[in-house]
């Protein structure tokens, strides 16, 4: 049995379901699992499908659902399961995010294929090395950032990547990359309440005696750190704490939320709809 994940997006209108059903059926398939939801301000239908079926052959179910859903217009996909989603993640100084992302990957525990790791510094080369991962250096100046956007590109397409993420990547990718890359690039980012910008957020968030310190994963958007979010957590913290205790508290909770974002995503559990996205969580 081969088993396909199916997305649907389109403008909301009697008869969609029964469509995707009509063509699953078709394919020999059974349903296992569905999500679907309507997004009230834009009046988007969004759809998961999984079912397994004896037919192999993924043209021949995709014409099958584009035939029976062609009246809606819809953006679809679909994808044999087995088939992960391929992934650079890109990373400076900070690795605790690919750390774990690495060592997710090698324990079986998310389901990505990471092809490459690019970093503007040579810091995280080893350990892309101890997981058997090619290592790019991009080194990134003022002068030189189109040049680096162009090397990344090239890897982009040479390694066929679905997803880019940024690990803690302290570099901002200009308007058109953002915009080639729309739906495709995630990115982690502390929040806090107020938030604080520049160096150091986390001891500017101790000097201001904040009580909750906080992770946002979001796709990239030429809008800095505004972005259509995916995932986020916070922990509540006290007056006891100092500065290193925050940071280290910062570090667990970014990469347990990007972890479950780059989940989400590589499962195909997220529907990009305007700023906002649909998340069919297990």
């Amino acid at each position: 049995m081969v088993t396909y994940v199916v997305t649907l997006q389109c403008k909301d209108l009697p008869g969609i379901v029964l469509a995707a059903s009509t063509a699953i059926v078709e394919a020999g398939g059974n349903i296992l699992e569905n999500d679907q939801f309507t997004d009230p301000v834009t009046g988007q239908f969004c759809m998961r499908t999984r079912f397994e079926t004896e037919n192999g052959n993924i043209d021949a179910v995709r014409d099958l659902l584009t035939g029976e859903l062609a009246a809606f217009e819809p953006q679809l996909g679909i994808r044999n399961e087995e088939t992960e989603r391929r992934a650079i993640v890109m990373v400076s100084t900070f690795d605790h995010c690919l750390a774990d992302l690495l060592y997710r990957r090698e324990q079986g525990d998310l389901p990505l294929d990471i092809v490459a790791v690019v970093s503007n510094h040579p810091d995280c080369g080893p350990l892309a090395a101890r997981y058997k991962v090619p290592f790019f250096e991009i080194p990134v100046t003022s002068g030189t950032k189109q040049a680096a956007e162009e090397e990344l590109r090239v890897l982009i397409d040479r390694y066929c990547v679905d997803i880019v993420v940024l690990a803690r990547y302290m570099q901002v990718l200009s308007a058109q990359l953002c915009a080639d890359l729309s739906g495709r690039a995630v990115n982690i980012h502390h929040s806090f309440l107020p938030g604080f910008k520049g160096a150091k957020p986390y001891h500017q968030a101790y000097e201001r005696g904040v009580k909750l310190i906080g992770a946002t994963a979001h796709f990239v958007t030429p809008e800095l750190d505004e972005g259509p979010i995916i995932e986020q957590d916070v922990v509540r913290v006290s007056h006891a704490r100092r500065p290193g205790d925050l940071v280290s508290l910062g570090r667990d909770i970014e990469r347990n939320v990007l972890a479950r974002a780059v989940r989400l995503i590589a499962e195909d559990r997220v529907a990009l709809v305007g700023k906002r996205t649909v998340i069919f969580s297990q």
